[in-house]
């Protein structure tokens, strides 16, 4: 599986050692939180999460959440920073995972978990199911598909589930579920982001 070793972080875009995610809005409104240096790692803009939990502000609150590639935490931290019940995040990387348990007890956050494993393999077994899923895995590595694949078959989603993914502009198309409604879409630079809402087959 030497092919899923590749599945890393989310990407810094100014190549710069650590750095910091901020949090904008909620509890900790304001607070940054350290990043560790890790290669790959691409951490959500400040502008394009902003707009996502904009689109998310009546869906957060008590929500479980499930981020698939964590990085530096961005999306999880704003979840648990504006009211979700609960958030679990997975991250292949160790120093990565081991910074964002640092960073939830630098919060005292009680109701998030990190988990250091390869998401697909993670989402292989029978699952629990969340009512917001975050997709934002590096780029070019051809993993949306079989994510989306995992989250339907194995039960993971609830019935109203709200799928958030992030991707390269140039990237194909995906085979979404018929029952996932696109319900908001919006590019940035050389990222396409979009919201789709899931109703039961």
């Amino acid at each position: 599986m030497t092919q899923r070793r590749q599945q890393t972080t989310r990407k810094t875009q100014n190549n710069r050692p650590g750095g910091f995610v901020r949090i904008i809005s909620g509890q900790w409104r304001g607070r940054k939180l350290p990043v560790h240096d890790v290669e790959g790692l691409r951490p959500t803009t400040d502008r394009v999460k902003e707009t996502l939990f904009n689109w998310l502000a009546q869906d957060i609150y008590q929500s479980k959440c499930l981020d698939l590639f964590t990085g530096s935490g961005g999306l999880s931290f704003e979840a648990l920073s504006r009211g979700a019940e609960s958030v679990t995040m997975l991250e292949l990387d160790k120093t990565a995972a081991v910074q964002l348990t640092v960073n939830l007890n630098t919060v005292k956050a009680t109701n998030a978990t990190v988990i250091n494993s390869d998401s697909l393999r993670f989402l292989s077994q029978t699952g629990t199911p969340h009512d917001i899923v975050f997709i934002d895995p590096p780029f070019r590595k051809d993993l949306i598909q079989d994510v989306i694949t995992a989250l339907e078959n194995n039960g993971w989603l609830t019935p109203h589930a709200m799928i958030y993914i992030e991707a390269e502009k140039e990237l194909g198309q995906l085979a979404i579920p018929s029952h996932w409604h696109l319900h908001r879409e919006k590019s940035a630079g050389q990222v396409c982001y979009r919201l789709f809402a899931r109703e039961e087959p």
